[in-house]
């Protein structure tokens, strides 16, 4: 069985019918549009969609931030007075 990742379900028919007001009675929330009782899409706003973006790029920007902290083998030491 498919987990629907969504709060909101509709069925491909009902979808392409009015689209416009599916996502309004959704109230902003994320829609799995299934098609034969599996996701074929998910319908988000583009605040949402704007927002999942931005989280994916802090979550890569964090991983290779983590991975150079953690690289001794690249760390350069520096004396100040050598400066």
């Amino acid at each position: 069985m498919e987990t629907i990742l969504a709060d909101v379900a509709v069925s491909m028919s009902e979808f392409k019918k009015n689209p416009a007001a599916v996502l309004r009675e959704a109230n902003n929330r994320p829609v799995a549009v299934l098609n034969h009782n599996r996701a074929a899409f998910y319908m988000v706003e583009p605040l949402l969609f704007e927002a999942m973006l931005e989280e994916l790029a802090d979550q890569d920007l964090y991983r290779k931030a983590a991975s150079r902290l953690a690289d001794k083998a690249r760390a350069i030491e520096v004396d100040i007075d050598d400066l």
